[in-house]
């Protein structure tokens, strides 16, 4: 491993490392609704360093582990929700994938006392925490824990390899993106000589879906519509269209690919109805070539990448979409 070398060699990992050696009590943490990348990322750390023998590593999220990353080790044992009764407050938190620290979804003293590490590459991030190492370069948080792994000299274990690969499929949509670099595909290979099994993974992450979610799917495509001469296309969920399918908001990843995939479509926006808050909407979009996805979602108090972003906005399913309308517009000129 000590000749394999890193994606990004100027990245300052000594600050992480220092602060991990000398913690006690490790929780690993995720945003809410956690993704591929934010699972991938915490699985991978939580197995090399329970391989090296430091004690003491809980992994914990508000929103759990999704049903379709339920299949890479370690995912059962992430708690969710409240922090456990009877467990003692950490004293090293370690966010993964987050750009605010409010998306992790625990209350403050969840955080008081503790040290807390920001590892993510998201643009907009934040930068909340006692330590940031945070990189855009990076086209997943995956591959930031691939370089935290070669520097503090961890082997890849079939388990934190197959964990990273899943973060990096899922973050590069299958290695489409154009963050899906000539390093990206050799630091894939190097996880496949690690142990991860690419047709598993695909299958576990993208050929396991439930017969709700593809009724999900076909309700949310009836929804679809195309604007701005062409340039963007939109689809909707709401919590009608989950109770007549029996789906819930897992069963709507990836839904928005296929309104990005019209030929001619610049900008996909898919807006989904919370689940637990009224006249409260997640709203994602996508951005196929020139359009800054990250800078629209940033003008709505979001954020995320330049090809890949979101935001929350509260009001009915008209009032939203007509403040959407207009940014997009702007956008696209």
């Amino acid at each position: 491993m000590n000749a394999v070398q890193p994606m990004l060699a100027d990245i300052d990992w000594l600050p992480a490392m220092d602060a991990i050696r000398g913690a006690h009590r490790i929780v690993l943490i995720t945003h809410r609704n956690p993704d591929g990348d934010g699972i991938g990322s915490q699985l991978a750390l939580y197995d090399a360093l329970t391989a090296s023998g430091i004690d003491g590593i809980r992994m914990h999220n508000r929103d759990g582990v999704p049903r379709i990353y339920a299949f890479l080790n370690h995912a059962d044992n992430v708690t969710r929700g409240d922090w456990p009764q009877g467990c003692e407050p950490p004293d090293l938190i370690i966010s993964l994938d987050c750009g605010a620290r409010s998306r992790l979804g625990m209350p403050d003293e969840f955080f008081a006392g503790a040290m807390l590490i920001n590892i993510d590459h998201h643009a907009s991030n934040q930068l909340f925490g006692d330590i940031n190492i945070v990189d855009a370069r990076y086209c997943a948080t995956g591959a930031m824990i691939h370089d935290l792994l070669l520097a503090m000299h961890l082997p890849l274990t079939p388990a934190s390899a197959s964990a990273i690969y899943a973060a990096v499929l899922t973050d590069t949509a299958s290695f489409r993106l154009g963050s899906a670099t000539a390093d990206v595909y050799r630091m894939a290979a190097r996880l496949i000589e690690a142990g991860a099994e690419p047709w598993p993974i695909s299958v576990g992450i993208y050929e396991s879906r439930p017969l709700s979610g593809l009724k999900i799917m076909t309700a949310c495509l009836e929804t679809l519509e195309v604007h701005d001469e062409g340039r963007s296309a939109w689809i909707y969920v709401n919590n009608e269209m989950y109770e007549q399918s029996g789906a819930d908001v897992e069963d709507t990843e990836g839904l928005i690919d296929y309104a990005r995939s019209i030929d001619g479509v610049e900008v996909a926006v898919f807006v989904r109805e919370d689940e637990t808050r009224s006249d409260c909407w997640k709203v994602s979009f996508r951005g196929k070539t020139y359009a800054d996805v990250g800078s629209l979602a940033s003008g709505l108090g979001g954020g995320g990448h330049r090809h890949a972003a979101g935001c929350l906005m509260r009001g009915t399913l008209e009032e939203v979409n007509a403040r959407l309308h207009q940014a997009v517009s702007a956008l696209l000129g």
